[in-house]
């Protein structure tokens, strides 16, 4: 043998000798500029996955030396960013409103008729038609619009239209007749508007809930089409995980059954709906349990505990203390501006949210408040406090803390209460939020920075169906508080927004950390699950404007590409 063979020999033998050496990963990701949102928020160029979940992280050179993988993902020096969970969303509602009639950008009422009416068409065989997006606040003259087309052209079948938000709607005579409502209808919490007598169709907040109750219960394989159609979009956009607000027990058995058997890939978190669940009924329940043997009755309240598998989580409990600004139902302290003589109302006595708090302190859930108003937050904050006696890791959370007293900010702070906000509705509402509560009241809406400063953390969503699903708008509309018109220059209550390190923290860690996931989910880290997304864009670095034309070029999920 020559001595050039002997040195090819040699090399080859080394070459051999250094591979087996390599541990074995399933997925290399290297060649990415990798946002790690560690504590340090430091970044890499590299990460190994096995088993779906990340067992290194570093520098491009260093894991190609060390870890040898079938699947080698090359970034090409694309963003890499831990995948985006959005805080508050209404995924189940979205999956639905996937197949009704979409009103979100309608002009005017005889637009959404039109478009009512061509959804009948195309889908006779639906018992009932309802729909959502609709807002009066982009209509001719602002004003509610009447059921009176709907009833003309669908007499026989049941008709409901949501407001954008969902705490309003119109019902048509068929569907108001079906939930047994009447002129002399009364409750409290919501409002049946009538006019010379008549029912208009104008239901508002928890008036809302008595048609929703008399529509039939949707199978599974409703719900899996829903679902899966919500995910899709949702994985489009780069989200790995949603907190699911305000759901009923068939909703989670359905999302339980569906995620067990393979057909639903989402990770969510889930908040049950307080609607059974108060401290009267609960002892009640736990007393006949105790003397009946009949652990399943308690099990319908929240005495067996959080609830949790792989991709699902149950841990929250969503109560509702006001409605929404747009409607006018969000309670405030002084009458709204342009409505003098109102103030909006709760949508239950404080005595039902007192005893709610009372009931879970003692449990392991996590009690999260919608309040929009700044009456709607006082008393949410005080009871909190009441029951949370200082400083606490329970993560109790205020959902939107949209206009809130400059006198209650300390609260948040004081009690550990975190803020969970949605920074598009800030660049949605800001075309008439203030004339809402007027010049004064908006300086301490949609103050983020400001709710930041109490707690040092705080979760980003977008309340999606309310808002666009899209986790890189949240992230534009939290720094810059601009639409996508650029609208208004300089930014809306710009003193309010985030940093783009705090955004990213924001639909990334801090919203895994107000679900209880921050050590699973939420950052590249080793010994995380290997959610992940590729964008052609750095959010870190590129210019304000063109942050709305990044694309996602791919999302991970444990490993697995799902978009």
């Amino acid at each position: 043998m020559t001595r050039k063979s002997l040195l090819v020999l040699l090399g080859l033998c080394v070459g051999v000798f250094s591979c087996t050496q390599k541990e074995q990963a399933d997925i290399i990701v290297c060649n990415g500029v990798v946002y790690t949102v560690d504590s340090a928020f430091s970044t890499a160029t590299a990460f190994a996955v096995k088993d779906g979940k990340i067992i290194a992280v570093g520098k491009t050179e260093d894991i190609k030396v060390r870890y040898a993988a079938a699947e080698i993902v090359d970034a090409q020096g694309m963003a890499v960013y831990p995948g985006f969970i959005d805080a508050h969303s209404h995924f189940t509602g979205y999956g639905r409103s996937l197949f009704e009639v979409n009103l979100y950008d309608c002009n005017d009422w005889a637009e959404a008729v039109e478009r009512i009416k061509a959804f009948a068409t195309e889908h006779p065989n639906e018992p009932w038609i309802r729909g959502r997006g609709w807002d009066q606040n982009k209509f001719p003259g602002k004003e509610y619009p009447t059921n009176k087309e709907l009833n003309e052209l669908f007499p026989d079948k049941p008709v409901m239209v949501q407001r954008v938000d969902g705490h309003a709607a119109i019902a048509n005579a068929k569907a108001l007749t079906l939930a047994g409502v009447t002129t002399a209808t009364k409750l409290a919490g919501g409002e049946i508007t009538v006019v010379k007598g008549q029912l208009t169709g104008l239901l508002i907040d928890n008036a809302v809930d008595l048609i929703t109750a008399v529509i039939p219960k949707a199978n599974k394989e409703v719900y899996e089409k829903w679902l899966t159609a919500a995910q899709q979009n949702c994985f489009a956009q780069g989200l790995t995980m949603v907190s699911d607000c305000g759901l009923l027990y068939h909703d989670i058995t359905m999302i339980d059954t569906l995620q067990r058997e393979g057909r639903l890939d989402m990770r969510m978190y889930v908040m049950l709906s307080d609607d059974t669940i108060t401290y009267k009924q609960y002892m009640e329940a736990r007393t006949v349990a105790m003397r009946a043997g009949n652990a399943d009755v308690v099990k319908r309240y929240v005495g067996n505990g959080p609830f949790k598998t792989e991709k699902l989580f149950v841990k929250g409990v969503k109560a509702y203390a006001d409605g929404a600004l747009g409607s006018r139902g969000a309670c405030l302290l002084q009458h709204y501006s342009d409505k003098p003589e109102w103030g909006g109302f709760l949508l239950s006595a404080p005595a039902h949210y007192d005893s709610l708090a009372q009931l879970l302190a003692g449990t392991d859930f996590q009690l999260c408040t919608h309040a929009i108003g700044d009456s709607g937050n006082r008393m949410a904050l005080n009871i909190y406090t009441k029951h949370l006696r200082g400083k606490n890791d329970k993560r109790w959370r205020i959902e939107h803390a949209q206009v809130v007293n400059p006198a209650d900010f300390h609260l948040f702070g004081e009690s550990s209460i975190v803020p969970s906000v949605q920074p598009t509705h800030a660049t949605s509402e800001m075309y008439w939020a203030g004339v809402r509560v007027g010049a004064e009241r908006i300086k301490s809406a949609y103050a983020y920075k400001q709710l930041l400063a109490e707690n040092d953390w705080l979760p980003l969503g977008t309340d999606f169906p309310v808002e666009d699903i899209s986790p890189v708008k949240t992230f534009y509309a939290a720094v810059a508080r601009m639409d996508a018109k650029g609208f208004p220059e300089g930014g809306f209550l710009k003193e309010n927004a985030l940093s783009r390190e705090q955004a990213l923290r924001g639909i990334t860690v801090w919203a895994a950390r107000a679900s209880f996931m921050e050590n699973e989910v939420g950052s590249i880290e080793v010994g995380k699950s290997a959610d992940f997304v590729i964008l052609d864009t750095d959010l870190m670095k590129e210019e304000e404007r063109a942050i709305l034309k990044t694309k996602v070029n791919a999302t991970y999920i444990g490993g697995v590409k799902v978009h």
